[in-house]
């Protein structure tokens, strides 16, 4: 069992283990010594996004991957999706960003990216975990002249702003689209500045001015209220907000509505079926998923597969199913016939370009799926025991899915990404959703300190 890697790579607190210099150090090696190995390329890619300790990790990674004999190319603040594009183009051993994705600054971590584009699978980062707890596993350089250098990528935010105008496939639209956008103040702020001006989309664009702790301070696909304001003030068309790395999109209607996941993959499920791109007529979500979904897929004869929370999960069930479509309700949306990766500034353009061209307002788009009341409770937590071996809060489990028989559903897990308890209620009465989350979240409190 992992112990350090989460299901988005290694995170934590900034300067408290495991993201502190000394273990970035010892990472930098181990994962070094993973790529001669296993990949065969003598070559890293970093990158970051905007938070003030990305740099302490950075050069902490850096000088353990040199120090093994390889060489390090710096690509700057991009996103994490712009690396996986790059990694695999460029012809890198390995990509590794340097974020926390949608959580608050003082958080920082590590993803890995294969040659291939991919995140790595979880056998994968066992190998690299073992090497960084075990020094005794870790291959040295023996000869000092071979130490690696570090080299600076020349316009990483072009060749990736390249990419995305091909893999859109826009060249204009038929009507002027008024859009808010909201950048997070995270990896995405300057891309998609770049994107927009290169595209002739006027924009008003928020939270575009990082200053190393305001990345997803009450903004980005976490917090999108200040956007949904701004749609309704403007009376734009569409909001988008992007979160810290820019993997992740949240939509906002021309009303204000806030479109998460689920009805953005209804959305592109439906683009992709009308234009005959809906590879073997699937698409992956996770098991977050609401059960809307699924009936709105079954309606359009979709065959809906399910996948673990996370959204390298669902990139290895779309490649096990031949599904070119997957997405997450939080907002990761891969497209699979383009990109090795979830991206919340391709997901953009493909939702700006549906709108252009059925000359339908977004909130019309969105009804195609009916959400079934969801709450999500996040209960935070210091330890993360086995929940089905305390007996209070599986039997408030056993209770709630009782009461809910086959009209709701109940799911309980931690997050692999933050010291948090995930309770998530569905029902097709929100107060009895709310009572049964709200009772499962007090008795985990109580049990798990």
């Amino acid at each position: 069992m992992k112990k350090l890697f989460g299901t988005d790579g290694i995170r934590g607190f900034a300067n408290k283990e495991p993201m502190t210099s000394e273990t970035a150090l010892k990472a930098g090696k181990a994962i070094a010594s993973f790529c001669i190995k296993n990949q065969k390329i003598p070559r890293i890619i970093i990158a970051k996004d905007t938070r003030i300790s990305g740099d302490t990790i950075m050069y902490a990674l850096t000088s353990g991957i040199i120090s093994i004999g390889l060489e390090v190319t710096f690509a700057g603040v991009i996103p994490t999706p712009a690396l996986a594009f790059l990694t695999k183009t460029l012809n890198y051993g390995l990509g590794v960003m340097i974020t926390a994705s949608h959580n608050p600054f003082y958080d920082n971590g590590i993803k890995l990216v294969g040659d291939n584009g991919y995140k790595l699978a979880d056998a994968q980062e066992e190998e690299i975990e073992k090497i960084i707890l075990n020094p005794t596993n870790r291959l040295l350089s023996a000869d000092i002249s071979k130490t690696g250098r570090t080299h600076i990528l020349e316009d990483p935010l072009k060749k990736y702003i390249k990419f995305l105008k091909k893999s859109a496939q826009i060249d204009n639209f038929k009507k002027n689209i008024k859009i808010v956008a909201d950048c997070a103040n995270g990896a995405g702020s300057f891309a998609l500045s770049m994107l927009f001006n290169e595209l002739n989309i006027n924009a008003e664009i928020l939270f575009d001015k990082p200053n190393g702790i305001n990345i997803n301070e009450n903004c980005g696909s976490e917090h999108p209220q200040i956007l949904a304001e701004k749609v309704i003030e403007t009376k734009a068309d569409i909001g988008i907000a992007l979160d810290g790395d820019g993997d992740r999109l949240t939509a906002v209607d021309e009303k204000g509505s806030i479109i998460h996941g689920d009805a953005l993959a209804a959305i592109y499920a439906k683009d992709y079926q009308d234009k005959n791109r809906l590879k073997n007529n699937s698409v992956v979500t996770t098991i977050m998923s609401n059960a809307g979904l699924s009936a709105t897929f079954k309606k359009m004869n979709i065959t809906h597969h399910k996948s673990g929370v996370g959204d390298k999960y669902v990139m290895e069930k779309m490649i096990e199913t031949g599904s070119v479509l997957g997405g997450e309700y939080s907002g990761h949306m891969i497209f699979g016939d383009n990109h090795t990766a979830g991206d919340g500034l391709l997901a953009a353009l493909k939702l700006i370009k549906i709108i252009d061209e059925t000359e339908k307002p977004l909130s019309d788009l969105a009804k195609i799926v009916k959400i079934m009341p969801q709450t999500i409770i996040n209960v935070n937590v210091s330890s993360k025991p086995d929940i089905s071996k305390i007996p209070a809060i599986s039997d408030a489990i056993k209770e709630a899915r009782e009461k809910l028989k086959n009209t709701g559903r109940v799911l309980v897990r931690y997050s692999g990404t933050q010291p948090k308890c995930r309770v998530m209620i569905e029902a097709e009465d929100k107060n009895i959703a709310e009572r049964a989350c709200k009772k499962i979240a007090d008795i985990i409190k109580n049990n798990i300190k």
